[in-house]
């Protein structure tokens, strides 16, 4: 399940505010740590928020739940959440934060500051608070941090400087979008055939139509190199035509926009979640495969009925994350699935995953019956282990490797396993 969803506070001013002598102002962002009970706590640990822009700069917010791995004064026998800042984006800013822990009532439980420092990207670039609270604190329900649904809300803000020059971004993306269905500019073009309508009046099928989508080869060759190869390479018309039978052109434009930058909105993502797996799974179309896993993912409510049909379409097209999360369904159910489940079709090729499910729904419960000082000390779990690992952090190193992040878990473990013997065999020749 995704983990992390910031969004933006913003504040609505009745009557005109105090002017500020060095016009500046303080921006905040609330990330909020969903499930954080059943997020990974070995020490070392770590759970990263998507990125963010403050100052100009991306930053990003990270978590220890169950302590850094070399925090100092921390004894072995104590775990205590962990939250560090650090600087993504590439310069030098001057910039102080102030982060705080909030209770479920919105009220505050927790503040850490840091230092104005200059953040540099060659050299200064984290800051950590390695001792926020104790983890069983966090969890305590009588404490009220977490909501009712496990929620852990962390607010980030600093004060933003209104005289800081103001540099354009990189215009790269605005004129892709520009680009997309250009046809002045386009060299290639898609004929999606809608599907044959209704019977007329008189029973007759009213004939297929098509929309025409134009594009460019080049960009394809880069993005979509199997939409560009959907075109012979050795046609060289001022205008070449590929057919689209197996796409909705409402799906397609959302798949070809988004190869040239777009986004699709969250509502359309829900709406036809399905539809656009199929197609990115198809034309290989990842980044917005996995966006459109992650939608189905948040919008579904998993049960006995639609396990073993969400189970088989994940297996079919290779979604490991929402295969993940049916067989953690399915592990944490296990009396009720035996009981109202048909197993006849479960494939084969999954059973090392439900095992692997199993052993991570019995450590979880193992540990919640541990106290703080037992069953903690895991440190020798510090990241390597790709066994028991989440798609989602596997999915995050491979992506961090440059490696391809579409594919089933095994894959994955075999790509880093793949990636790492390759490093160890280069820095043994150096």
């Amino acid at each position: 399940m995704p983990l992390l969803h910031p969004r933006i506070h913003t504040t609505i001013d009745v009557g005109n505010p105090p002017s500020s002598p060095d016009e500046s102002r303080y921006k905040s962002i609330q990330i909020h740590f969903h499930g954080f009970a059943y997020l990974p706590h070995a020490r070392g640990r770590g759970i990263i928020s998507p990125r963010f822009s403050m100052n100009g700069h991306q930053w990003e917010l990270g978590v220890y739940p169950g302590g850094e791995l070399h925090a100092r004064h921390t004894p072995r026998s104590s775990t205590y959440l962990a939250i560090y800042i650090r600087l993504c984006s590439q310069g030098s800013v001057t910039a102080s934060f102030d982060v705080k822990l909030l209770n479920k009532f919105g009220d505050l439980a927790c503040r850490m500051r840091s230092p104005a420092i200059n953040w540099r990207s060659d050299m200064i670039t984290e800051w950590s608070w390695p001792q926020v609270m104790r983890r069983s604190k966090v969890l305590d329900e009588n404490r009220y941090i977490l909501d009712d649904d496990g929620t852990l809300a962390i607010v980030v803000s600093t004060k933003e400087d209104a005289t800081a020059a103001f540099v354009p971004k990189n215009p790269l993306t605005k004129m892709m979008k520009g680009m997309f269905n250009d046809e002045t500019t386009a060299d290639v073009c898609f004929e999606v055939c809608s599907a044959e309508g209704k019977d007329d009046d008189d029973g007759t099928k009213r004939a297929k139509t098509s929309t025409s989508f134009y594009a460019h080869r080049s960009i394809l060759c880069g993005c979509a190199p199997m939409l560009a190869a959907l075109f012979d390479v050795e046609d060289t018309g001022p205008m070449i035509s590929a057919q689209i039978s197996d796409v909705k052109p409402d799906i397609f434009q959302y798949m070809l926009g988004y190869v040239y930058g777009g986004s699709v909105p969250k509502e359309e993502l829900m709406t036809h979640a399905k539809d656009i797996i199929n197609a990115a799974d198809k034309y290989s179309i990842v980044n917005l495969k996995l966006e459109a896993e992650a939608v189905y993912l948040n919008s579904t409510i998993f049960t006995v009925d639609n396990a073993m049909d969400n189970l088989l379409y994940a297996d079919a097209k290779n979604c490991a994350l929402l295969k993940e999360t049916v067989l953690d369904f399915l592990a944490e159910n296990s009396k009720e699935a035996i009981n109202n489940i048909s197993f006849a079709d479960f494939p084969g090729s999954v059973v090392k995953d439900l095992m692997i499910a199993f052993d991570r729904s019995k450590k979880r419960i193992l540990q919640e019956h541990c106290s703080d000082s037992e069953g903690e000390d895991n440190d020798d779990d510090d990241g390597e282990d790709y066994s028991l690992m989440r798609v989602s952090e596997l999915r995050r190193k491979l992506d961090g490797k440059g490696l391809d992040v579409d594919g089933s878990r095994e894959a994955m473990i075999e790509a880093l396993k793949n990636s790492t013997a390759l490093s160890y065999a280069h820095d043994a020749t150096d």
